[in-house]
């Protein structure tokens, strides 16, 4: 089995990564081979069901977005993620969110946004007894993520090199505002400082509003992401005995999905504006009065815009001088979308979005966000996770779960998010700590 396992994995194109989706079909083969008994009582059902992280061990040290967002991402893709906080008040985002009650429970709206699925132990790990117990959760651990400053974990004596001495194939991920060097490593960083410094805010807005602030956290977002794909590519090429060390920077990794505007600049030496809700690659694209609420149309093709100005019945901009041509209709964007919303006022834009669409040009209405979270679409695919009475909260609640569907099933977590401490009995005593020790361990401040 072995000798088939490494030549699997040597024929593809990732190397030897582990596809937890063929092991059902190895495990039933073997069983046809080795014993007819567990092929009868084999579950193939429940054997699809794995996830591609299934059996990995996370350790989430980290607080507030960006940490807590990447193993909500590592949560839902199979791992068993295990939530590392401060005894008494834990992760920041447990206080924070819109409702009074849940902040004072320590189950704080913007804690269950990210929290689900995994689980919670407290430890002081400025204490020796509390650092000996997380150096023994290391030690069976195959990831571990914390969004301290740089060399925060250094002072506590569990950095990276003293960590991948106990698990030698560990999968260390730090975020950090600017990455582990440079000149600002040591600043402290959250979504508002990082949206600023990247050129987020300059090109957000219009030239009368900008620079302004993106209406949520979009870099502790983008960094938790850029965190996620950076470790499930090191469990992918995980070798044994060689520990992996990622540092991921929230500046870095936003200015990395700003690749249309910033190249515009390296390689076209055109500075990015503020255009407001206009698409500065095309014209007719953007949003646009109609009879009731604002539409986004992206004619971005020529097709397109012939299209568009048939189903308005003004064919005549076709010809005209100034919007025949694509530069033409850059140039004058404005005019343009004048004339186009001359006609776009005799309907409201549900009905023009559906028009629209049916004739291939791409378009739709501009909802508020209670509007999409109701919208058939949403649902129809399983976006939303329900808990019912879920711990610490005292009421169920509804949570959106990561946005992948793997093999048409969507990835979905089976625990709501954890009560601070709440699986400090199991954890622990799984690492040899009966309940009298826990006890006193909680007594002295260590838990």
């Amino acid at each position: 089995m072995k000798v088939f396992r490494q030549r699997l994995a040597a024929s593809r194109p990732l190397g030897k990564i582990r596809c937890v989706q063929l092991w059902p079909c190895i495990l039933r083969w073997s069983a046809v081979l080795l014993d007819k008994h567990v092929l009868e009582n084999f579950d193939m059902e429940s054997a699809m069901a794995s996830k591609p992280l299934d059996g990995i061990t996370v350790l989430d040290l980290t607080n507030v977005l960006a940490g807590p967002f990447c193993c909500h991402q590592l949560a839902h893709f199979g791992a068993e993620v295990i939530k590392v906080e401060m005894p008494g008040r834990g992760d920041l985002a447990r206080q924070l969110g819109a409702d009074a009650e849940l902040n004072s429970r320590l189950m704080g709206v913007s804690f269950l946004a990210q929290n689900a699925g995994k689980r919670s132990v407290t430890l002081n790990l400025k204490s020796d007894k509390g650092r000996a117990l997380f150096e023994k959760l290391v030690s069976r651990a195959d990831i571990l993520v914390e969004n301290f400053r740089p060399s925060v974990m250094e002072r506590l004596g569990l950095g990276f090199e003293t960590l991948k001495e106990l698990k030698k194939d560990l999968i260390y991920c730090a975020i950090s505002g600017f990455g582990q060097d440079g000149p600002m490593r040591d600043l402290p960083a959250y979504d508002q400082i990082v949206q600023g410094m990247s050129g987020v805010m300059s090109i957000t807005g219009d030239a009368s509003s900008a620079p302004l602030r993106v209406g949520y956290p979009m870099c502790d977002t983008i960094g938790g992401l850029t965190a996620a794909m950076a470790i499930c590519a090191a469990v992918a090429g995980r070798k044994q005995n060689t520990p992996q060390f990622i540092d991921v920077s929230m500046l870095e990794a936003t200015l990395a999905t700003m690749g249309w505007v910033v190249s515009n600049h390296l390689v076209a030496g055109i500075e990015p504006k503020p255009l407001g809700n206009e698409n500065f690659t095309a014209s007719p694209s953007g949003a646009f009065e109609t009879g009731e609420g604002l539409l986004n149309i992206s004619a971005n093709k020529q097709q397109q815009f012939e299209s568009l100005c048939t189903l308005l019945g003004r064919e005549d901009l076709l010809a005209h001088p100034d919007y025949g041509e694509r530069e033409g209709r850059l140039k004058n964007r404005q005019a343009l979308k004048g004339e186009l919303e001359k006609e776009l006022r005799a309907k409201s834009a549900h009905e023009w979005a559906e028009a629209m669409n049916a004739v291939g040009i791409p378009s739709g209405a501009i909802l508020s966000v209670p509007e999409i979270l109701a919208h058939p679409q949403i649902s129809e695919r399983g976006m939303l996770t329900d808990f019912k009475d879920a711990p610490g909260t005292g009421r169920d609640i509804r949570l959106a779960r990561n946005a992948v569907k793997m093999d048409g099933d969507a990835l979905s977590v089976n625990t709501p998010p954890p009560e601070l401490g709440a699986d400090n009995e199991d954890i622990f005593g799984q690492l040899g700590v009966g309940p009298d020790e826990l006890a006193v361990l909680k007594k002295e401040g260590v838990l």
